[in-house]
This record gives structure tokens, C-alpha cells and sequence, in this order.
């Protein structure tokens, strides 16, 4: 009888690492990077810088506490992946601790406080977003007017002022400047009584589907994230589940009564739910894993934010969504493992 010699597994080997998956995923914010420093300012790019310095120090110094080979982890670029994520959702203008303080908080206290990359239960960016929300939540509220619509431009060095000093032009005032987030304004006009219409034609921030300036940079995002896609970095079920799930929702309610629901594409491209459906919610050590589990993952995202957008007290929502969601992670993995060839149901 022939022999086949039958080499022992692993057989086959994937041309990927954590290294290139995060190198990908750089390379895929670049577009939202460049189109938010387009209508934001410098401040983005001070915000990144900060928030990636700390993110990289702080890891360092953890691990040779914990006694652990520092370059492989500083190279494996999840901790500047976590500090790009907070230091997008960061308002431009805020003083620089903020950047730092979020940063500090998600690599020491959200991933390394757990074990490290792979051991995290909650999105490190996400848990160093809520952090600053809920601790600091004036600075964290207040947003530059994009550049577009201001008609304000601050070089450099006078956003560099703004962050470390707070000090603005002296021909400029930080009100004349300075703007609730469309989501923002949308929950608080709707607490005093008007109609949804009256706030999207009342008020010049608010754009074709979302804040203007933040509609575009979500098409740039959207880019990146259909080429991770492409390059089958992420998989299609969440951003899928979680968009349709939103839409769906905000599409029943605004029917039901359109002058207290906002339109569909409203919660679509206004706050992170573009960076969130294809950057955040996709994070492989977080969220769920099986084919099921992350269609049932991602919808209870999208559902999380259109409630507590809509009834809660934080009007984008993201973060806390995502945050609900990597508890569950776990049970619904449990509960939606596909059947093993060859055993019966």
C-alpha cells in the first residue's frame, strides 16, 4: 500500500502578523487623518503626536516593570493604532493633558493592567475615550467650527499656543470659533422643543446628511475601511450589521415622527460612526469572533448608539456602545460557536 508522508501541522502560513495588520490599519486612517487636519486644523496632528508619544512611553515603562521585551511590543504598532483612534476622537482645541491623560489611561489601565495585547477585555481607545468624557467633559465638548465655515485658519505655531497655553490670537475669540458637535446640538434644540427641521435649517454646522466638515472626513474613513476589506483585515459582518442595525433603526423612528427623530444619514455620518464601524468595533482582541457572533456584535452596537443617542445622556455614543458590547463579546462567542464538521447538532 502507498505511504503519503503527511508533513505535522500547521501546513499552510498566513503572510501576516500584528505588525502588518497595524501598519494596514495606519495606512488606511491616513485619508481621515488628512481630510480632518483639512477642515480642523493643526490641533489633529498635535493631538496624534502627544497621544502617540504617551501611548509609547507609557508601554515601554510598563513592560520593563513587568520584566517583558520592550521592542517587539513598541514594534507590533498596537499602541500607536490605540493612540491614533483616541487622538481622532479628541476636540482639536483641547489642552494637552487631555491627549496625554486618554493615552496614559488606555495603554497602562485598559490593555497592560489586563496583561497586554491580546488580553484586554474592553477597546483600550474606547475605555481612554469614556475616561476623559466623563471626567473632563467640558473640554472634551467643546469643537472648533471646521475651517470652511469659520473662515479661520490657525497656523502651527498658534495651535500649538491653543494646546499647551490655551491662548488664542488676540484678534480671535474662542467662542467666535468654537461649536457644539452637531449631535450636540441636535439633543440639546430637541430639549427645548423644536422640531427636527427647524434645527437642521436653523443652524449653518449642519451639512447634506451630517455636521458639515464631519460628513466628508466619514467618506474618507468609509475609503479606508472598504480597503480593509479588500485586504481582508477586518471581516464584512460588523460594519455591516452595526450600519444597517443604525439605519434601520433611525429609519422606523424618523417615519414614526420626523420632527423629534433625525434622519437616517444623520447618524451615519455625523460623530464616529464611521471610524467606529470599520477602526474600532472590528478590533480582533475585543470583539466577537465567530461569523454569527460578530453580525449579533455589531448590530448591538449600531442599537446601542441610536438608543442612547436618542434617550440617553451622551449624544454620539460610540464609546459607551462599544464598551456594552466587549462585555458580551465573550457570551456571544459561547453561544455561536458553528457546528464541528462531522458532529450532529
Amino acid at each position: 500500500m502507498l505511504r503519503l508522508k503527511t508533513p505535522s501541522s500547521p501546513h499552510t502560513h498566513a503572510m501576516t502578523s500584528v505588525s502588518i495588520t497595524m501598519l494596514k490599519v495606519i495606512v488606511a486612517l491616513i485619508p481621515g487623518i488628512v481630510a480632518s487636519t483639512y477642515y480642523f486644523g493643526w490641533g489633529i496632528l498635535i493631538n496624534i503626536f502627544l497621544a502617540g508619544a504617551t501611548a509609547l512611553i507609557s508601554e515601554a515603562a510598563v513592560l520593563r516593570l513587568r520584566h517583558y521585551a520592550i521592542a517587539p511590543a513598541l514594534l507590533d504598532g498596537s499602541a500607536l493604532v490605540t493612540a491614533l483612534l483616541l487622538a481622532l476622537a479628541v476636540p482639536p482645541i483641547a489642552p494637552w493633558w487631555i491627549s496625554v491623560l486618554g493615552s496614559l489611561f488606555a495603554i497602562v489601565i485598559s490593555k497592560q493592567l489586563y496583561g497586554g495585547l491580546g488580553y484586554n477585555p474592553f477597546n483600550p481607545a474606547m475605555a481612554g475615550y469614556a475616561f476623559l468624557l466623563i471626567s473632563f467633559p467640558q473640554p472634551m465638548t467643546a469643537w472648533l467650527l471646521p475651517e470652511t465655515l469659520s473662515g479661520v485658519h490657525l497656523n502651527f505655531m498658534e495651535a500649538l499656543h491653543v494646546t499647551f497655553f490655551q491662548a488664542w490670537p488676540t484678534e480671535l475669540r474662542v467662542d467666535a470659533v468654537s461649536m457644539a458637535t452637531p449631535l450636540d446640538l441636535l439633543k440639546t434644540q430637541l430639549g427645548v422643543h423644536k422640531t427636527i427641521s427647524e434645527i437642521r435649517f436653523g443652524t449653518s454646522i449642519i451639512g447634506d446628511f451630517g455636521g458639515k466638515g464631519i460628513e466628508w472626513i466619514g467618506n474618507w474613513y468609509l475609503l479606508g475601511g472598504l480597503w480593509l476589506l479588500y485586504m481582508r483585515v477586518i471581516a464584512w459582518q460588523i460594519p455591516l450589521a452595526m450600519l444597517a442595525t443604525l439605519f434601520a433603526l433611525a429609519t422606523l423612528f424618523s417615519l414614526y415622527d420626523p420632527d423629534v427623530y433625525s434622519w437616517p444619514m444623520f447618524h451615519i455620518f455625523s460623530g464616529g460612526t464611521i471610524l467606529c464601524a470599520f477602526f474600532i468595533a472590528t478590533d480582533p482582541v475585543t470583539a466577537a469572533t465567530t461569523p454569527k457572533g460578530r453580525l449579533i456584535y455589531g448590530a448591538g452596537i449600531g442599537a446601542l448608539i441610536f438608543i442612547i443617542r436618542t434617550w440617553g445622556g451622551y449624544p454620539d455614543a460610540v464609546a459607551f456602545a462599544v464598551l456594552l458590547m466587549n462585555i458580551a463579546a465573550p457570551t456571544i462567542d459561547y453561544y455561536t460557536q458553528p457546528r464541528v464538521y462531522g458532529h450532529g447538532k
